[in-house]
């Protein structure tokens, strides 16, 4: 027999599935416009993240992320399938596919393309009515290194380019009059 349809239920379900996939963006979103004030609204007070080169509590991982990009010429991390498990009305999991481009050097100072493809394992807390991140655990699944070709962009220098710390045209949106 189907079970009885539940509109209260299917909302609270719709809701919370879309607040915490609002914090998994503001997440990315932090990362690449290099924003640790957004960053860190992702997580809980009491979060824990072991991205594999750290692991700890979300102040301590914000620090360490915003300081390892800031180091790099770019990032630009993209969402794949997100998988949401809620449990009840203040717990949830999920599964986050992920590919990142991170804008590196080598040791002699010639331009790299680091890619990165995995996977953040999370459990998601609701408190005071805001979902966030409790737990992320970030698995590799591969990696790719190669040299960077910015012939594109030497060729095209008025090319619309991203930009970091408040710089970027989606953070200033200064259009013309």
């Amino acid at each position: 027999m189907p079970k009885p349809f539940d509109l209260e239920a299917e909302l609270r379900d719709y809701a919370a599935r879309r607040d915490i996939t609002d914090a998994v963006h503001r997440y990315m979103r932090g990362l690449d416009r290099l924003d640790a004030d957004l960053q860190r609204s992702a997580f809980a007070d009491d979060a824990f993240i072991d991205c594999g080169l750290m692991a700890g509590g979300a102040d301590e991982f914000v620090t360490f992320a915003q300081g390892l990009l800031a180091s790099m010429e770019g990032t630009q991390h993209l969402l794949g399938q997100v998988r949401i498990e809620l449990h009840d009305a203040a717990s949830a999991s999920g599964e986050c596919y992920f590919q990142a481009w991170h804008g590196t050097r080598d040791e002699a100072g010639n331009p790299r393309d680091l890619f990165i493809s995995g996977r953040y394992v999370d459990e998601y807390a609701c408190n005071n009515g805001e979902w966030r991140i409790s737990r992320r655990h970030l698995i590799t699944d591969w990696v790719k290194d190669d040299p960077a070709d910015h012939g594109f962009y030497a060729a095209n220098p008025t090319t619309n380019r991203a930009g970091r710390r408040g710089e970027d045209f989606s953070q200033r949106r200064t259009w013309p009059r």
